[in-house]
């Protein structure tokens, strides 16, 4: 791999050992093919650019949006989202591949290493090596592992302390899932399996009528984790106070636990003892309880904030695949996804991992976007309960298949189909939210940067054609001399590689004629226009002298420089300035 380009992208190694101390543990660990292999390449560098879909970008709806949708494959995308994302997340939620056999589920990823390389690397002999490399093409629980584990690893650590995952998956894969999570998540960190109930009838079954699914949750940290909710049942009276509603409990206080019976407040010694006694006189003054008059004695009721209050979820609930069918019928897009998830299993369990901070910006991923219901939900019940989640999207551009109803209908590739899905919801929902659009693309080293004179910030990077078409580049929404021009893609790849997230405000700086960018009110800025010359260096110098705002790190991008204005512009730099102003230059090819 060219290093300059590894500059470009490289993850912070240091923070991935990190990382891995949290997934040693002594205990019991699942063995498969492949393992060894698909703990290394979660490590590794990602060899792909963020180009960003500019004229979508740039639309009224969608240029200041906090949604974003990336097209491409999800280990790498998962990749360019650790430094800027990393705790960030408070839900995920997949619905991977289940490996039944009919889902065209094989082992894809691509094997970058020789025999001797993989020798070198992970201690394989030479039978494991052929082992591991006769995972490609299948569809094995092996391949399958393979497939999922850095996808999990890496996404653990863009949960939240408190943050939940979600997968999805049926019988096939279910107990395979279940030690994988156990072991990336931890055991302790294990919430529920939940069974879905997704469809009725069945008659017809060989042995046994299978009517669900799975949905297995962790946290990633159970000592942080708030227990999943949903809006409590209230039967009692409401009351306002202070602006808030509230509701009284009546039936809280049991004269045996667990058991119905409701201890009136004259009978309270009688069942407990003179703290219980003093903690409710005490409240009763204070105005957290309330007598109630009923048969002679008073029940004590206690007030309940309304908006704090939830039930636990029950592990057994029912959301019919039929009902997903509707769901993308009412969009226009019927027939053309099988068994889709519906938009209230969505909806019921992101409400629940956010009810009680609905308006906290709460961010949502799912990097198996599919027909993309997860952004449906989002938008709907942020239009039901006037939320502010938002939501980042992620779909391989798999082609469709052949002769089927989403080629009839015109749809190239499933991403496709996701943003239009995406379009239908927000139009019938009135949701103006929009959504920012990236495509990542693997950049060949000979064309782009070994030749790097044939570069020109304001024209189309040449991509390698055997990873990406330009024709192809953004589907219908875009026309090919619309594509992201070369400026636009490094500055997105270096932005969110120096963790900086997909909705910061960029700032541009003019130096004369000159345009640098800055994501954080100058203090890094990104100098990556051609164009620099002495008397740049000379207006750069003085407008540091005089700014208020300290510059600590300049980017440059090497290539968009000659060697005399370089070197001028890199001494000026370290020599005039005083030690408290020195600036970090970091160059990238």
């Amino acid at each position: 791999m060219n290093n300059g380009l590894q500059a470009i992208i490289k993850n912070n190694n240091a923070l991935n050992m990190e990382y891995d101390k949290d997934e040693i543990g002594d205990g019991f660990q699942l063995r498969f093919v492949g393992k060894s292999y698909a703990k290394y390449i979660k490590e590794l560098d990602t060899e792909t650019m963020l180009v960003p879909d500019t004229a979508w970008n740039e639309r009224e709806e969608n240029k200041n949006s906090e949604n974003v949708f990336i097209t491409g494959d999800n280990l790498e995308i998962l990749k360019h989202l650790q430094k800027a994302y990393t705790n960030k997340i408070k839900l995920i939620y997949i619905d991977p591949p289940y490996n039944t056999g009919n889902d065209d589920f094989v082992y894809k990823d691509n094997f970058k290493f020789t025999d001797k390389e993989l020798e070198e690397k992970l201690g394989l002999s030479s039978e494991e090596i052929e082992r591991v490399k006769s995972l490609k093409g299948k569809s094995s629980h092996s391949a399958w592992l393979t497939f999922m584990y850095p996808r999990l690893a890496l996404a653990k650590r863009l949960l939240t302390e408190d943050g939940v995952i979600f997968i999805s998956i049926d019988d096939n894969e279910q107990a395979n899932l279940k030690l994988i999570c156990d072991e990336i998540f931890g055991e302790g960190n294990f919430i529920a399996n939940f069974i879905v109930i997704r469809s009725e009838g069945g008659g017809l079954a060989k042995n046994a009528v299978i009517g669900h699914d799975y949905l297995l949750a962790y946290t990633k940290n159970i000592l942080k984790y708030t227990p999943l909710g949903k809006p409590k049942d209230i039967r009692g009276q409401i009351i306002e106070k202070n602006g808030e509603q509230y509701w009284i409990e009546t039936d809280w206080l049991r004269e045996e636990f667990g058991k119905y019976g409701t201890c009136s407040y004259e009978d309270i010694l009688n069942f407990y003892d003179q703290k219980k006694k003093d903690e409710i006189d005490e409240g009763i003054i204070k105005g957290d309880y309330i007598l109630i008059p009923k048969e002679n004695k008073n029940i004590v009721g206690r007030y309940r904030k309304i908006a704090d209050d939830t039930s636990k979820l029950y592990t057994i609930v029912k959301h019919l695949n039929k009902n997903g069918v509707h769901d993308l019928k009412q969009l226009n897009l019927e027939n053309i996804f099988n068994y889709p998830k519906s938009v209230s299993l969505l909806k019921d369990f992101i409400l629940s991992a956010t009810i009680l901070n609905k308006n906290c910006d709460d961010i949502i991923l799912d990097f198996f976007a599919g027909s993309a219901t997860t952004a449906h939900a989002v938008m709907q019940l942020n239009k039901e309960d006037g939320g502010n989640r938002k939501y980042i999207m992620v779909q391989l551009d798999e082609p469709v298949k052949e002769n089927s109803e989403a080629q009839k209908q015109g749809y190239k590739t499933i991403d496709e189909i996701s943003r239009q899905r995406i379009k239908n919801a927000a139009k019938k929902l009135e949701d103006s939210s929009g959504f920012k659009h990236y495509k990542i693309a693997s950049v060949s080293d000979t064309k782009i940067l070994a030749k790097i004179e044939e570069f020109n910030p304001n024209k189309p990077l040449l991509w390698d054609s055997d990873k990406l078409s330009l024709d192809d580049f953004s589907g219908k929404s875009l026309n090919t001399d619309l594509a992201a021009t070369g400026k636009d893609t490094l500055l997105a790849t270096w932005l969110i590689a120096d963790g900086f997230a997909f909705n910061t405000l960029i700032q541009e700086l003019h130096i004369k004629d000159y345009v640098a960018y800055s994501p954080d009110a100058y203090r890094s800025l990104y100098f990556i226009n051609e164009g620099w010359n002495s008397g740049h260096t000379k207006e750069f110098l003085n407008m540091i002298g005089k700014r208020k705002q300290r510059v600590n790190t300049i980017y440059l991008y090497n290539h968009s420089f000659d060697f005399t204005n370089l070197t001028e512009l890199k001494n000026n730099l370290k020599s005039v300035l005083d030690v408290e102003k020195q600036i970090n230059i970091i160059e990238r090819f």
